[in-house]
């Protein structure tokens, strides 16, 4: 079944009250709910381009899928690419917990990289 996976978004952005962004950023209320309730069954094209505008994020890092039981999928099957990691964690966690030298360290490098891919052909 595929669904609206925000969370991992909204924590990695440093969003901590996802409700009130999305109705800051012009959702109405009822449609802020249902975007974060897991019961979500259908959105909006509309909906899903504006997550994604403000998220800075494309539709596939909006969704997420978890195979319905006793049913039989191809290994190779496209879906596997949207299921959710579990080893995945939270950039902000792991920075917060890296000693100040390595932050900075790891800053530089960062910051280096994206100045050379900005700067490549």
């Amino acid at each position: 079944m595929l669904y609206l996976n925000l969370a991992p978004i909204f924590a990695a952005r440093g969003i901590e009250r996802p409700y009130s962004y999305l109705v800051k950023a012009g959702f109405t209320h009822h449609t802020a709910f249902n975007l974060l309730s897991s019961n979500t069954r259908s959105f909006r094209l509309d909906h899903i381009e504006a997550l994604c505008r403000i998220l800075v994020c494309e539709p596939n890092d909006l969704l997420a899928w978890k195979p319905e039981p006793n049913v039989h999928y191809p290994s190779q099957n496209p879906l596997e690419k949207l299921r959710p990691n579990s080893s995945e964690t939270v950039l902000n966690t792991t920075l917060a917990t890296l000693p100040f030298a390595e932050l900075k360290k790891a800053t530089k490098d960062f910051l280096n990289n994206v100045k050379d891919e900005a700067s490549a052909p």
